[in-house]
């Protein structure tokens, strides 16, 4: 039996991405929907075991760290797509540059004159008790003032069906690469969709992330050196890195395979001898980076990087520091940042922000611990926070204690009413489910923005944590252009 777009159980209260109405699709996803509607249950599901062997065959994996030891596990991935139209993502993407171009400014400015604490834009103590400002990095310049070169930014849409960004990731993002991949599962699994909808591409991301490196070189050479740092086989990225490395050409290193000699220079080990590293796609945290200034006991970095990159011999991405514009705290004042150096209006809102070392918000957090998701100022995949409303009284109990202990660390929002997106559950049975987008944006001499970026699924009906680790999925994320018709 085909699918019954009048039985998808639209949920009261949230933005679907694909269904305005009981059977009427948005206008982006009508040839989508009517293309699903055209399969039996038995196409439907023979469409979904070929993306289960496709992910099986390319080995697209991630892992799991638990007690018991690493889990790699296959990528959980959904044959429906999420689909926007290429007029919203054109607006989105131009917010999204300005949001990084912005932060970029600020994260320079930390390390030089700190104009935006001298004019009490953001008070000094939210600097001086950021774990991840580094006193090491105070006067260095990276070229053209870029410090996050790559950067995952991660939105989500509330039942207005406004897109708000949620944080911005400048460590070390991940994830590209399952967007990537994704795109390739759903070209083998609905081909014929895609030679009727214009679908903008994202198989070109590669090259634009090859071409943001060469530019950061420092030697003016026509083949810079460019190699990806990775920590290694154990490493839940390591899929990535990999991937990654390939695509570009580039070699894929780990720390003992590079050298930094007397000259301030690194080099990397080959059989014909030492060869200069022009450029470093750093996957490891800043503290793992040059066990000479950092964690002494680290194997994974490199002793002498520090004094490489700091006398401009060597370029990395992401520069050590730009974690500093990724404190959630820091994230409350992106509208006032972007106002600050660029003169301008914020083109994407910012989620509610409450900061709980204020002594008047933090009330009305404790006051509100139910209704609130509380997160801690400088943890990452969905680790270390409270979703207030899917909460125990013991659980809410614990976090006043630690909110308490230390107001700096803790920021609360609002439980978001995150848009939802047809999902399949069972052979041929839809249910919305809820979801995020982490677009990728690249700067160095240019700005790029991903068409689209990797979609997380919270697969557990109710559920709003996305990250994989975590029980998420993934969608494919189609940018459709709905102005030049079919193809």
């Amino acid at each position: 039996m085909p699918i019954d777009w009048k039985k998808y159980e639209l949920q009261e209260n949230f933005f679907d991405e694909l269904i305005s109405s009981p059977g009427n699709a948005r206008q982006p996803a009508r040839q989508l929907v009517n293309y699903l509607s055209s399969l039996s249950e038995d196409d439907i599901n023979s469409r979904k075991i070929a993306a289960d062997s496709t992910i099986k065959d390319m080995g697209v994996s991630f892992t799991v760290y638990t007690e018991g030891g690493n889990i790699d596990r296959a990528w959980p991935f959904d044959i429906v797509p999420r689909v926007i139209s290429k007029a919203q993502w054109d607006k989105t993407a131009a917010g999204l540059k300005q949001r990084l171009k912005a932060l970029n400014m600020f994260i320079d400015d930390l390390y030089h004159d700190q104009n935006i604490i001298r004019d009490g834009i953001i008070p000094e103590f939210i600097l001086k008790q950021s774990k991840n400002y580094l006193k090491e990095c105070e006067g260095v310049s990276p070229r053209f003032g870029v410090w996050a070169h790559i950067c995952g930014t991660d939105l989500v849409r509330d039942s207005d069906g406004q897109f708000y960004v949620l944080e911005d990731n400048l460590r070390v993002p991940s994830g590209v690469s399952y967007m990537l991949e994704n795109r390739s599962i759903m070209k083998r699994v609905l081909p014929e969709v895609f030679e009727k909808v214009n679908i903008a591409p994202v198989g070109d991301y590669p090259e634009h992330l090859f071409n943001t490196l060469v530019a950061l070189s420092p030697r003016d050479i026509a083949k810079p050196v460019i190699v990806v740092l990775t920590p290694g086989i154990y490493n839940s990225a390591y899929f990535e890195h990999a991937f990654l490395a390939q695509r570009m050409g580039a070699e894929l290193v780990e720390g003992s395979d590079l050298v930094v000699q007397d000259d301030d220079c690194v080099y990397m080990k080959t059989i014909a001898g030492l060869e200069r590293v022009d450029v470093i796609y750093r996957r490891i945290d800043d503290l793992f980076l040059d066990p000479e200034v950092f964690d002494p006991t680290s194997v994974l970095g490199v002793a002498g990087l520090m004094r490489a990159w700091s006398a401009g011999n060597v370029a990395l991405a992401n520069a050590p520091g730009a974690g500093v514009a990724d404190d959630k705290v820091v994230y409350a004042f992106v509208p006032d940042i972007i106002r600050y150096y660029l003169k301008e209006e914020p083109l994407i809102p910012n989620v509610e922000t409450f900061l709980c070392y204020d002594d008047e918000q933090r009330a009305y957090v404790l006051d509100n611990l139910d209704k609130l998701v509380v997160k801690p100022a400088n943890e990452s995949g969905g680790y270390g926070m409270l979703v207030g409303p899917h909460s125990t009284k013991k659980e809410r109990e614990t976090f006043a204690e630690l909110i308490k202990a230390n107001p700096r660390n803790y920021i609360a929002q609002p439980t978001l009413a995150l848009s939802t997106a047809p999902t399949l559950v069972g052979k041929n049975k839809l249910e919305p489910r809820h979801l995020d987008l982490r677009p990728f944006i690249l700067q160095s001499k240019d700005t790029y923005v991903t068409t689209g970026g990797l979609t997380r699924v919270a697969m557990k009906k109710g559920s709003l944590v996305v990250n994989s680790s975590q029980g998420g999925g993934s969608k494919d994320t189609w940018i459709v252009d709905t102005t030049t018709g079919n193809r």
